[in-house]
């Protein structure tokens, strides 16, 4: 059977990257947009607190939920078909959000960009894969985490360009035009391609999506309900009962959605479990320090959203290099190096953090953690998805997305917990001490993931070989085999 990886020579990579870059810059901004419209939301809307925390949080939730969901579809009916498609309901949810008079809509249109981005994010790293030769596919990680960061770091600092100069709605409203051209130029420069198994699991997708549903909800609700509770508590619980059951359905099924033998490939787990270490840190301090900035330095949204540049910015300048150079020399020493750096930044912001602290102070650290996330998520990303057959680089970029997302979920639970715990806002100097301690919590977090990036494969180290029919084939239409379209 033929494989998936499509011939190098009959595609346009720089276009496909534009096509691909497209998607994944709108679905990565959308993630925190909102934040810097949330006063402007709750004086139109009349929302609440935790409704303004849903805007952000189901966004979130929902995609964690259905990103191996997404992947499996792409598998199954064509990754090409599926990211349009995803692309398509993207820009939808974007009209019903920008059309949204009541907070409630609103919810509901971030919910549907969750589930359209589950669809269009994880098949954006495997039509990358598809139409980039092996040897230059770290390069184009390095890009796609590259756009990736910048459409996070800039989503705070566009929601407030946007919500001052113009009014929250055009946040969304912004969407749909860019999306339509992602999608016209995805038909024109990406060639199909299929996963290796034809049929949905079902009953792992049911299981998979249900259980991730639960831990992320806890996740989400535990800052604001405590750990202790009994919703978090059973939600904890029925997630981990239905990820049990989905492992168990996984090794019975004939079409397991993820093939439970890559995890005992050491690349591909090794990759996921320093994704998972590597969100907890970085999107718990982004949310820890998107306070500090706020109570500590008395910064506005988008004056904060500015100053964070320095650090969430820096993948666009460090990672399409780290992505190249792990081309040649394997991937192990940008991880764990990655990771190193992270852990001395986040470690140099909490033995900065005291009363009266100032932006220059912080200048350093944000740098070191920044270029240290820059050279870790491509290389990472690239191991993952080098880790298995060609026609199972969707499968596996929705299970590293989905274990990424889980991260970033917890990440702000756990290190919202440990302020909590040794802090408050009830003073600034008791809010400075529950940032710090978040702080270093942060750095072990970071720690553990550089030894367990350590013991990732060496260059010469071989991946999964493809299963004898379990490939992936190309597009079987003869007008789009011949064409390359």
């Amino acid at each position: 059977m033929n494989t998936s990886t499509v011939t190098p020579s009959r595609l346009r990579p720089g276009w496909a990257l534009v096509a691909v870059g497209i998607g994944v810059f709108l679905t990565s901004l959308d993630v925190v947009v909102v934040a810097t419209a949330l006063p402007s939301l709750q004086a139109e809307l009349g929302a609440s607190l935790s409704e303004l925390e849903w805007t952000i949080n189901g966004y979130n939730l929902v995609f964690a939920c259905l990103v191996l969901t997404g992947a499996a579809l792409g598998d199954r009916f064509g990754r090409r078909r599926m990211y349009v498609l995803g692309l398509g309901l993207f820009a939808l949810a974007s009209v019903l959000a920008a059309m949204s008079t009541s907070i409630d809509t609103l919810i509901l249109a971030r919910f549907a960009q969750g589930a359209a981005a589950a669809v269009a994010m994880p098949l954006s790293m495997s039509l990358l894969a598809d139409n980039f030769p092996p040897e230059k596919r770290g390069a184009a990680m390095g890009i796609w985490g590259a756009i990736a960061g910048v459409g996070i770091a800039g989503g705070p600092v566009v929601g407030g360009f946007i919500t001052e100069g113009l009014s929250w709605e055009w946040i969304f409203w912004l969407n749909v035009p860019f999306a339509i051209i992602a999608m016209a130029l995805a038909y024109g420069v990406l060639r199909e391609s299929y996963g290796g198994r034809p049929k949905l699991d079902l009953g792992g997708l049911a299981l998979a999506g249900v259980g991730l549903f639960a831990l992320t909800w806890a996740g989400v609700q535990a800052p604001t309900v405590g750990w202790g509770s009994w919703e978090v508590i059973g939600a904890l619980i029925l997630g981990a009962v239905l990820m049990a059951a989905f492992v168990k359905w996984e090794t019975r099924t004939s079409h397991p959605m993820i093939p439970l033998a890559y995890f005992r490939n050491r690349g591909f787990a090794t990759a996921n479990v320093v994704g998972f270490c590597q969100q907890i840190s970085v999107i718990g301090t982004l949310f820890i320090l998107a306070q500090l900035m706020q109570t500590g330095l008395g910064l506005d949204p988008l004056q904060t959203g500015l100053r964070l540049l320095v650090w969430t910015g820096m993948p666009f300048l460090v990672a399409p290099i780290a992505g190249s150079l792990a081309d040649k020399f394997g991937t192990r020493p940008f991880m764990v190096a990655g990771m190193l750096l992270q852990t001395a930044g986040l470690a140099w912001m909490g033995a900065v953090t005291a009363p009266g602290i100032g932006y220059g102070q912080l200048i350093g650290p944000l740098i070191v953690s920044g270029v240290g996330i820059s050279m870790c998520f491509p290389t990472m990303t690239t191991l993952a998805l080098s880790s298995v057959p060609p026609g199972d680089t969707g499968t596996a970029a929705g299970a590293n997305n989905a274990v990424k997302e889980l991260g970033s979920v917890f990440g702000v639970a756990i290190l919202g917990a440990v302020f909590a715990m040794y802090g408050s806002y009830a003073s600034p100097a008791s809010a400075i001490d529950g940032f710090q301690a978040a702080l270093y919590v942060g750095a072990i977090g970071s720690v553990f993931g550089a030894i367990v990036a350590a013991f990732s494969p060496g260059k010469r180290a071989a991946g999964l070989s493809a299963p004898a029919g379990d490939t992936g084939t190309p597009d079987p239409a003869p007008a789009e085999g011949a064409t390359g379209r």
